[in-house]
């Protein structure tokens, strides 16, 4: 067995097989998250290429595969990213009939997990380029619902996920020059806004983030929290890959710059935007932006600490997002609407649900005790180092995160003294907010447990992490 076949076409055919044989949404869930439970396991108990002894057997995965004349890699420092996100991904689907997804979710899920986990294999790799864009794709039958048109939103997801592809592509083609011809300042600098413009459209730099509220109106936010978690998790790891096969792009201090004023912009705008909001999902989605803006500002720093501090932000992102999409689920049949007006004293109704997305909101706004603080931490004290300036605009950034929460936290216990409390949540819900919460507060309180995740990652870019 190989690396490829065992965490790409294996979930890809598994896919498959659910979309077209499974016709309820709890046993695709329990099928989809089953499978991707136990390739994460996996993952973290088997090394890739490398003779595992037990007892008179010996079990080697292979590393690679040739495949229509392009070969797909996987080298031991991927297991832990494949045991990330397979992991992440299978707490992803058991919530499916707990957050009421649709039917597509499970199955859409699992392949475009499988396409985008292909994308950090795959040489030559500009190809990734490709398979990111067809999952950006198979995206689009989770978000459209058949009984309405489709959105803007979804209409603007695709047009920007598909520009990007183009301008990759090309500024790939011009990279090859550039290596030959270094001298070439012209050639340089086209391949460097090429490049720019592509990855602006594929992790929905300022000002091209404005289809994710729209979305956030539109479709399911279990879906969309999915896709906003683990399309900028791949995109992230593309850039790196960029910046890790090209010296020239590593060393570039405008480039550095240049994602630092992304990042900040992202941080600051979509901090204060979710600060103001007044729809719950448009502020879940304006939190996403910021917490894509904390990344580019990590990976900004051209260090092993930035690239350690990349991937620390990884795993709390993704558990942050999973709970605050799965309370929101549980509470949108029961309101009206989402606006702020129509959501006051839910926390009575639903204590649970609500616990869980104030929990997820203060985490992202890098709240003390929470997952997210000692990333956020670790990556203020680095930018600190570099520029108080830098440092300064994050905490404008994270405080118009924090504002946002307390304003969600006050309407949703906004209650007369009369109003009951309730426990609407059903056990399964209750449980999966649970371990949520749970998991919340442990990364918090003990960062070091995700140490044996991380201390290999970095080794999958061996220039970045000189």
């Amino acid at each position: 067995m190989s690396a490829p076949v065992l965490w790409i076409f294996v979930p890809l055919i598994v896919s498959a097989i659910i979309f077209f044989t499974s016709r309820e949404r709890t046993t695709a869930g329990i099928l989809g998250g089953m499978v991707a439970a136990v390739l994460s396991l996996i993952a973290l108990i088997i090394p890739i290429d490398t003779a595992l002894v037990l007892g008179p057997f010996s079990l080697k995965i292979a590393a690679s595969i040739q495949i229509l004349g392009r070969s797909f890699l996987f080298g031991p420092a991927d297991g832990p990213v494949l045991a990330i996100i397979y992991g992440l991904s299978a707490l992803w689907f058991f919530g499916t009939e707990a957050a009421g997804a649709n039917r597509r979710f499970v199955p859409l899920g699992l392949a475009i997990t499988a396409l985008l986990v292909a994308s950090i294999a795959v040489e030559p790799f500009l190809f990734a380029a490709l398979l990111i864009q067809i999952a950006s794709m198979l995206a689009i039958p989770m978000f459209v619902v058949p009984s309405r048109p489709v959105g803007r939103g979804t209409l603007r997801f695709l047009i920007y996920q598909t520009l990007a592809m183009p301008f990759i592509l090309f500024s790939g083609w011009m990279l090859a020059g550039v290596e030959a011809s270094p001298g070439d300042i012209g050639l340089t600098a086209q391949s460097g806004v090429m490049l720019g413009l592509g990855f602006a459209f594929l992790l929905a730099v300022f000002p091209l983030y404005n289809w994710i509220p729209m979305l956030a109106e539109e479709t399911s936010l279990y879906v969309l929290g999915f896709m906003l978690w683990i399309l900028p998790t791949f995109a992230v790891v593309f850039a790196m890959g960029f910046l890790d096969r090209y010296a020239w792009l590593r060393t570039s201090p405008q480039l550095s710059s240049a994602m630092q004023l992304a990042g900040l912009v992202m941080l600051v705008s979509g901090g204060w935007f979710a600060a103001f909001q007044r729809h719950i999902g448009r502020m879940l989605g304006y939190v996403a932006i910021a917490g894509t803006g904390l990344a580019l500002l990590a990976l900004s720093l051209g260090s092993l600490s930035s690239l350690e501090l990349v991937f620390l932000l990884f795993i709390p992102r993704g558990l942050e997002l999973s709970v605050w999409a799965l309370g929101i689920s549980i509470i949108k049949p029961k309101a009206e609407s989402l606006r702020f007006r129509a959501l006051q004293g839910l926390a009575r109704a639903y204590p649970l649900a609500t616990a869980g997305m104030l929990l997820a909101h203060f985490s992202m706004a890098g709240f003390p005790l929470l997952a997210g603080f000692p990333p956020r931490l670790a990556l203020w004290a680095e930018l600190s180092r570099l520029s108080l300036g830098l440092a300064f605009w994050m905490g404008v950034g994270l405080l118009g995160l924090l504002s946002g929460a307390l304003r969600t936290l006050a309407v949703l216990v906004m209650a007369s003294e009369n109003t009951p409390w309730k426990w609407n949540e059903s056990r399964v819900q209750a449980a999966l907010l649970g371990l949520g919460m749970a998991g919340l507060l442990l990364l918090g309180l003990f960062p070091q447990v995700m140490h044996p995740f991380l201390a290999q990652l970095p080794r999958m870019f061996e220039h970045l992490a000189q």
